[in-house]
């Protein structure tokens, strides 16, 4: 008896997946590049049960494959079939966001550990030659490196660079930014990290008089600056330190400063991060929505442009699959191969969020008091 309805749970769980799928066009062990094959039966119940979490650890653990898995979950979110599955893991973050601060001080240095420390061999494999792990921007570029070099000098454009300036990188990265910048406009660069090996890593510009890299959280940063940018680190600050983050940012600019946040966006708000993103990618982090943004803004800036480019994130996310795939035959020994789905995974599932516009890339240009006469938009 136990095993008949068994049977017929496991039935019911697979027609109710294969329906939902039905209605992206995706069949399930279907001849087309983005049809899912399924190796293992318990992908149904944890898919089902498990929503994004069940789903992306299915994969990592070899229960089903997809030959073109972006345009998989592009299918997927374009018809809104991850709406559809379980969200008691998303509530569950959704609460501990709302009893505590999980992007506090003292949790400021977890996600370095976690994600940005995992090993530069693959990031030096995937990235551009200067491992600038933001979004590239693709208007005349047809290379990767193109790509970042372009977003780096559109930064510089919108802020005016000029040479002698003194200039803030709030979560420089690997240095790349701040380097590239110091040495073609001039300036004068400090960049702050909560990654302990990124900021190991930035003593290779040490050369550079003009670049300087400091382990620290921007909380605690003192001085002044007369330009202020952060490239994708604005993901790591938490909806319930924005304002906080704001009068940072305002207390260190100059009254005739501008500041440039590059940063992934929601349209609207979201209970809390994704639970398999949180799990095995980006601890502690949270996608703004544009509101949430505007109403942090709201007393402290003037908003001279806010630019959308996030189809150019969907190229930039296969750029570093294709390099990362290449490279994977001179890494796998190292990470073993469900650290190689886990990565993919996530690739393919962030492509496919912004593919679907569920995601968004924003760069906000920021004032403290508004600029006379406005500023000529350069894009």
């Amino acid at each position: 008896m136990e095993n008949a309805v068994s049977i017929r749970s496991s039935r019911l769980l697979a027609d109710t997946l294969r329906d939902r799928l039905a209605a992206a066009d995706i069949r399930v062990n279907g001849d087309r590049p983005w049809d899912l094959q399924v190796h293992r039966e318990r992908v149904y119940a944890r898919a089902l049960l498990g929503g994004s979490l069940g789903v992306g650890e299915s994969y990592m653990d070899g229960d089903w494959d997809c030959a073109q898995l972006d345009e998989l979950l592009f299918r997927a979110m374009r018809a809104r079939v991850d709406a559809r599955l379980s969200t008691v893991p998303e509530r569950w973050l959704g609460l501990k966001s709302w009893l505590m601060n999980r992007q506090a001080v003292r949790r400021a240095f977890r996600v370095g550990e976690v994600h940005y420390d995992v090993g530069d061999d693959v990031y030096r494999a995937m990235l551009d030659p200067r491992m600038v792990y933001t979004c590239g921007y693709w208007a005349e570029a047809d290379t990767l490196a193109a790509a970042q070099e372009a977003k780096l000098d559109l930064v510089a454009r919108k802020l005016r660079l000029q040479s002698g300036m003194r200039v803030l990188d709030v979560g420089c990265g690997w240095g790349g930014a701040g380097a590239y910048l110091s040495n073609r406009y001039g300036v004068h660069v400090l960049g702050v990290t909560v990654s302990r090996n990124q900021a190991l890593v930035c003593q290779t510009h040490s050369l550079n008089a003009n670049f300087e890299v400091r382990l620290q959280d921007y909380r605690g940063l003192t001085g002044r600056f007369d330009r202020i940018y952060s490239l994708g680190m604005f993901e790591h600050v938490g909806r319930r330190n924005y304002a906080q983050y704001f009068d940072v940012i305002r207390h260190l600019l100059l009254p005739d400063g501008l500041f440039l946040m590059h940063t992934i966006g929601h349209r609207t708000p979201r209970p809390g991060n994704d639970p398999w993103i949180e799990k095995y990618i980006f601890p502690n982090s949270y996608i703004p929505a544009q509101s949430e943004v505007a109403k942090a803004l709201e007393p402290r800036f003037v908003v001279e442009d806010w630019h959308d480019f996030g189809p150019d994130y969907d190229r930039t996310l296969m750029a570093w699959w294709a390099n990362f795939e290449r490279a994977w035959p001179s890494l796998v020994g190292r990470y073993g191969e469900r650290f190689g789905r886990m990565w993919r995974y996530w690739l393919a599932v962030s492509a496919a969020s912004f593919r679907s516009r569920d995601l968004h890339l924003w760069q906000v240009l920021l004032s403290p008091n508004g600029v006379v006469g406005g500023l000529a938009e350069q894009r």
